[in-house]
């Protein structure tokens, strides 16, 4: 699959995504940010951006933020949180920046070990002693709100297959080999809160369905009966005036540029 077919599957959703989705990673973001220390006088690239709403937490920090991502939708999202920052429609395995551009780069769930020219490209854009910050998942289907990622599940088995290649990273050594081994002086492996919420079962539906694996799994049971299934899986965990509420274990790397 190229770039350029990122859109169909995470851009189809672009409002979706970016509302009822992406606020729940402020968790993630922030703690990111602070182990970071992204403040003023920081240039700060995101990788993989989506709808850009770690730049806007970023910016907030007072980074001079850029940020890129394949699917326009997105990147529309993005820039409209945005103003005046440098987000661009592209492939991160081939940034569209000069050398030594940034001081820090960040990667939420959107570099893979399916995707090591990526890095590459991070370390170029990186100055002499830039830090990449990445988070990857670790034990989803063993974490309390695995059952959230079940719908994933219905795709076909060799997509299904390929999303276990992807997530290898959380795997005890394998994010460190795969830093070190690109240019990377890293640090240990560090937990990241993550929590996904969802007001109702309908909402979590909605929501599941705006992620890029979940339209795999519609592409081989329909729309339609994605959405009841995954009202019904959500209706065995609501609990009277509470959210739908589910931790997932998320590891953190941070890298620097040797």
């Amino acid at each position: 699959m190229t770039w350029t077919m990122v859109d169909e599957g995470w851009g189809r959703k672009a409002v979706d995504f970016a509302t009822l989705n992406e606020p729940a990673n402020s968790r993630e973001y922030a703690f990111v940010h602070h182990r970071l220390e992204v403040g003023a006088d920081l240039r700060l690239l995101d990788v993989a951006c989506g709808s850009g709403l770690a730049i806007e937490l970023a910016r907030a920090r007072g980074a001079t933020c850029a940020g890129i991502d394949a699917s326009p939708r997105l990147v529309a999202v993005a820039e409209d949180r945005n103003p005046g920052c440098d987000i661009r429609v592209g492939d991160m395995h081939a940034l569209p920046w000069d050398d030594a551009s940034f001081d820090v780069v960040t990667s939420f769930r959107g570099i893979w070990g399916t995707t090591p020219e990526a890095i590459d490209e991070v370390r170029r854009v990186l100055v002499p002693g830039g830090r990449v910050a990445m988070t990857v998942w670790g034990n989803v289907g063993k974490s309390p709100g695995g059952w959230m990622f079940q719908p994933l599940l219905w795709a076909d088995e060799e997509k299904v297959e390929n999303q276990a290649r992807m997530v290898s990273l959380g795997r005890p050594g394998v994010g460190e080999a795969f830093l070190s081994e690109r240019g990377f002086e890293v640090a240990e492996r560090f937990e990241v809160p993550y929590v996904a919420e969802y007001a109702d079962p309908a909402t979590y539906a909605r929501g599941v369905a705006a992620n890029g694996p979940a339209f795999e799994a519609m592409q081989r049971i329909g729309e339609d009966e994605f959405l009841a299934r995954a009202e019904a899986l959500a209706a065995e965990h609501v609990r009277p005036g509470l959210p739908l509420r589910g931790e997932i274990q998320l590891f953190g790397y941070i890298g620097t540029k040797t």
